[in-house]
């Protein structure tokens, strides 16, 4: 293992706030002495300390969005609480990237504040890393922070990895990635990952300055995290992290203890799937009915940003915007953003404990019923069946169902041998509720 004290790093900017805006540099013009003390919060929020004198005397300052900001405390680092997730374009009909809009986005998120952009090898089969390539070469590189990623899955050995890594730079077209991340690690791709060489290689690439900061994205439970976490000196991580996902049992989420112990190692955490995939943006009206008596006019979205940027050691949110309205109501939500009350924070707790009590069956995804000998996957037969229980998103589920999930996975083929019950640690009734959901799914 390393030492943090082995690591170099390269120099960053040094202005103590992030690269800004056309919108916020306006800001700045306005505001007669732009010192560090105009920019007061718990938060690193930008905003001028006097609300009254720059509503009275400064009325374009009352007009522009004020992206919430959060300092690393290291290299001057400052990113935007909100990043842009590259992994959900919006798409042609062929599946390609629609990219005169998705281009629009980007320009309209970067523009509003956003400076953190996260892609990867992988997304969108592929095309997002050369797309947001052409994209970023018309951008200042000190204006903005990229972050990719690294497909462990994909490597047979270092040279795959080199390989990877070097055309990653020939796509994104830069000099140097602000935050490499070593993709979707759970314990045993991770000890893989070492044993190739690849851990120790990477960290020779930051020394050379052509990673700036280097991390890690997880899922695994809080073990298997635990155990990757306190391996290297790494400047930050990446989780899955919402107020639904937040049970250390389930196989691929660390949940509260996982954000826990980031705070412990003081490791900074990114946010993945704040929005559980969009299915919190959706939610049944008498579930949310404890947030709508709060705030009526803030979207379901809002509530779920508003949870996991309340946290202290969150310094990016990503979010995966494929359409204006996304866009929209992001911006909305961290400009000038606010922390949770206690008597908010209690509401989506309450909202939890509801969705929760929906569940049809309390399958953690442990896959300790894996493999069946007939092919069925259970856990997700069950994670398909429980996402209709709790949000009851009928149109999305029966599609997922018919043109997603693949029939020879189904829980059609149980043929009820039992070995699944024998060895499920919650001592759930399998066998039956296989054969009551694929009626139910079926049935949509």
């Amino acid at each position: 293992m390393r030492s943090a004290g082995q690591q170099h790093q390269p120099a960053e900017r040094t202005c103590p706030f992030p690269t800004l805006s056309p919108l916020q540099n306006n800001f700045l013009m306005f505001c007669p002495k732009p010192r560090k003390e105009h920019f007061q919060s718990s938060f690193s929020m930008l905003y001028c300390s006097q609300q009254e004198e720059r509503q009275s005397l400064y009325p374009l300052c009352r007009k522009k969005r004020a992206m919430e900001y959060r300092n690393w405390n290291k290299n001057d680092l400052c990113t935007s609480l909100l990043g842009y997730g590259c992994m959900r374009f919006p798409t042609n009909a062929d599946g390609s990237i629609d990219e005169p809009r998705a281009e629009a986005l980007l320009n309209t998120a970067k523009a509003a504040g956003i400076n953190y952009f996260d892609t990867a090898y992988p997304y969108h089969n592929g095309q997002s890393e050369p797309f947001v390539g052409r994209v970023i070469a018309k951008w200042e590189r000190s204006s903005f922070y990229l972050a990719t990623k690294m497909p462990l899955w994909t490597c047979k050995s270092l040279d795959d990895a080199k390989r990877i890594f070097e055309e990653q730079f020939q796509r994104l077209g830069v000099d140097y990635i602000d935050f490499y991340l070593l993709h979707s690690l759970h314990k045993t791709r991770y000890q893989h990952a070492k044993e190739m060489g690849v851990v120790d290689w990477l960290w020779e690439q930051k020394v050379a300055g052509r990673i700036r900061n280097f991390g890690f994205s997880c899922h695994d439970n809080s073990a298997g995290f635990e155990y990757i976490l306190k391996d290297q000196p790494w400047d930050f991580c990446q989780l899955q992290y919402n107020y639904l996902d937040r049970d250390d049992r389930a196989e691929e989420i660390s949940g509260d203890r996982g954000y826990q112990l980031t705070e412990e190692c003081g490791v900074p955490l990114i946010i993945m799937e704040p929005v559980k995939g969009g299915t919190l943006a959706s939610l049944p009206a008498d579930a949310a009915a404890p947030l709508h008596a709060l705030r009526p006019d803030a979207t379901d979205a809002s509530w779920a940003l508003r949870w996991v940027g309340s946290r202290k050691n969150v310094h990016v949110i990503l979010s995966g915007m494929s359409a204006e309205d996304q866009l929209s109501d992001n911006l909305a939500t961290f400009d000038h953003f606010e922390p949770l009350s206690p008597a908010e924070n209690a509401a989506v707790e309450n909202v939890a404990d509801e969705l929760h009590r929906r569940i049809k069956i309390g399958c953690t995804g442990c896959r300790y019923c894996m493999p069946c000998p007939m092919g069925v996957d259970i856990p997700d037969n069950f994670s398909i069946w429980n996402k209709l229980g709790m949000f009851g998103q009928k149109d999305a589920v029966k599609t997922q169902w018919t043109e997603r999930f693949p029939d020879s996975e189904k829980a059609l083929h149980c043929v009820r041998c039992g070995k699944c019950e024998a060895v499920c640690p919650q001592k759930l009734p399998i066998r039956d509720s296989l054969a009551k959901l694929q009626s139910e799914l079926d049935a949509l």
